[in-house]
């Protein structure tokens, strides 16, 4: 079953209003990095816990230094999960009528 454009734009508008912003990141990043504020706010919870425990054993600052690459990684796969995420919710609404 194929998507119309008006389903397409929709499912691009729930992507868009769920996406992070990368400055946001990028400054949680920076200032809060030590508590991994910006993996609690790209909804990384457990790999944000994982990173302070690791910080113990300084493997963690070398992590903390991967995120600034990781951000925009983080993003895009948080975007694809959010399409997903609606365009099976469209296919889900349309096999109940």
């Amino acid at each position: 079953m194929a998507f119309t454009t008006e389903d397409m734009i929709l499912i691009e508008q729930r992507a868009a209003n769920e996406k992070k912003s990368a400055g946001a990141a990028y400054l949680l990043w920076f200032f809060l990095g030590w508590i991994s504020a910006h993996r609690f706010y790209l909804g990384k919870p457990v790999t944000a816990i994982l990173q302070i425990i690791s910080y113990f054993f300084l493997i963690g600052f070398v992590w903390w230094l991967l995120d600034l690459i990781l951000i925009p990684a983080i993003i895009d796969q948080k975007m694809e999960d959010a399409r997903a995420d609606a365009a099976q919710a469209m296919r889900r609404r349309r096999s109940a009528y």
